[in-house]
């Protein structure tokens, strides 16, 4: 499974697209999914298993996201990883693009400065391609929604 951790509790990666790979994932110990691929939804794939699926499907195409966009997805994701024992997938189908994009948003939403949660995910997957575009789409969701350190 293409799946990179970038904290304990949090993974980025490609699609799953198949029962295999959803059995992989369960046994990573993932209970949560946020799938930003438009091309395919892992909601009945992840039933057995128990995961909990929030599909946010974005076009890769190289435009302004919206900030509900990323608020869909941060918010599910600090409401995931504010309960005890839980893992959180976040994933398109191929990990370069819109799921770092949204592992950015959740980390800035965190209090992570923009620099620095850059640099944890691309150490983390190398792979990941920061298009400037989802930068400022990103940039422009945290003013609107404001950062760990200003929600607190």
């Amino acid at each position: 499974m293409d799946m990179s951790w970038i904290s304990e509790r949090l993974a980025l990666g490609g699609g799953i697209w198949n029962e295999d790979r959803m059995a992989e994932v369960a046994r990573a110990g993932v209970t949560h999914i946020i799938d930003m691929q438009i091309e395919f939804d892992d909601t009945e794939l992840a039933k057995p298993y128990g995961i909990r699926v929030l599909w946010n499907p974005v076009d890769d195409d190289f435009q302004m996201k919206p900030p509900a966009v990323f608020e869909r997805g941060v918010d599910f994701a600090l409401e995931t990883l504010d309960e005890l024992d839980t893992k959180l997938y976040v994933h398109c189908a191929a990990g370069v693009h819109r799921a770092p994009m949204m592992i950015l948003a959740i980390l800035r939403a965190m209090g992570w400065k923009m620099d620095e949660a850059q640099r944890l995910i691309q150490i983390q997957r190398p792979v990941v391609d920061f298009a400037d575009v989802y930068v400022d789409s990103v940039e422009n969701f945290i003013r609107v929604y404001g950062d760990g350190q200003e929600r607190r």
